[in-house]
């Protein structure tokens, strides 16, 4: 009996001493948005704030974050419906190999990593989740872009003549330059298309913002 009533009074200790720490404890999350049927957490808008810090040393505002992320989901959605296929690994290695080599160096991109408090495998998720929205907007979209040789030859003479300029540096020719400057203008007119849709889309979509108290 005396044993039974040792393990009654510890496990009544336990329970007391876990809703202490419960109650001590700060909310740290909560839903920042409901969109149709589905939730965008404020730990959401956090993680990608810190990833902006990692890539640009600053990030947006939580608004402004929310919006990207309200944006994703539509993207997202709309990809999972057509059942658009994923980036293989081999894919997203390559990505995050770009991603490491858009530092000066890999202990900086170790640095700016731990200063963002990002793990690995956190930076390795948002990479390729965002490999896969847009793969997916490209694969959508760019059907349908057009470039015509004048647009070209625009781009050439205003805009990369100028900025070689400016740089102190040669500018290459417009044959050496000709792929690249069609692939940078495929990619705008993707963008403003993708721009667009997500415009008339979000008009369609059932979004009720928690985090500033609006709804639309």
């Amino acid at each position: 009996m005396r044993g039974l009533a040792i393990r009654a009074f510890l496990f009544s200790l336990f329970l007391v001493t876990a809703a202490g720490l419960l109650a001590s404890q700060e909310i740290v999350d909560r839903i920042a948005a409901r969109v149709e049927n589905d939730v965008i957490l404020l730990s959401d808008i956090r993680l990608l704030s810190r990833y902006q810090k990692f890539l640009d040393g600053k990030s947006e505002t939580d608004a402004q974050i929310l919006d990207r992320l309200i944006d994703q989901w539509i993207v997202r959605t709309e990809a999972d419906v057509s059942r658009f296929p994923h980036p293989s690994d081999a894919e997203i290695e390559r990505g995050l190999e770009r991603l490491r080599k858009s530092f000066p160096s890999a202990e900086q991109y170790e640095a700016r990593r731990n200063e963002s408090g990002l793990s690995e495998a956190e930076v390795r998720g948002i990479a390729a989740s965002q490999l896969y929205l847009s793969n997916y907007l490209d694969s959508r979209f760019r059907p349908s872009v057009q470039v015509v040789p004048t647009e070209i030859e625009d781009f050439y003479q205003n805009a990369l003549v100028p900025r070689a300029k400016a740089r102190g540096e040669e500018p290459p020719s417009l044959d050496a330059a000709r792929d690249a400057i069609q692939e940078a203008l495929v990619q705008r007119g993707i963008n403003e298309q993708a721009e667009k849709w997500l415009k008339e889309s979000r008009a369609r979509v059932h979004v009720e913002n928690l985090l500033v108290g609006g709804s639309k």
